[in-house]
């Protein structure tokens, strides 16, 4: 079992900058990835970023160059750090953390934090 909480949302205007923390718990060990997924009102939930447990790291086309993902295993912590930010990005951002074992794969969900981004 992965327990996952997102905190650092908020409102930020357009061209602005945020920084979204997911704090994990529980089998922490077993994970191999973790991702940040975001919904905006009236779309699907769109993949925003990867981290994997060896460090490394996936982007949306449309996120690229503009957010980084990073970890803290000491802390158990997954970070996304948005620059740039465009009113479309706004949206309920959560955290997914995956476990894989051979052929199986469980996935873990947070609660989502809010994104306000201003035009």
């Amino acid at each position: 079992q992965v327990q996952l909480v997102e905190s650092g949302g908020g409102l930020v205007q357009a061209g602005g900058s945020l920084t979204l923390s997911c704090a994990a718990s529980g089998s922490t060990l077993s994970i191999y990835s973790v991702n940040w997924y975001r919904q905006a009102p009236r779309k699907q939930r769109e993949w925003v970023a990867r981290i994997t447990s060896g460090g490394s790291t996936d982007y949306a086309n449309s996120v690229t160059g503009r957010f980084t993902v990073s970890r803290d295993n000491g802390k158990n912590m997954v970070y996304l750090q948005m620059n740039s930010l465009k009113a479309e990005e706004t949206g309920v951002y959560i955290c997914n953390a995956r476990r894989v074992s051979g052929w199986d794969t469980r996935d873990f969900w947070g609660q989502g934090t809010q994104v306000v981004v201003s035009a």
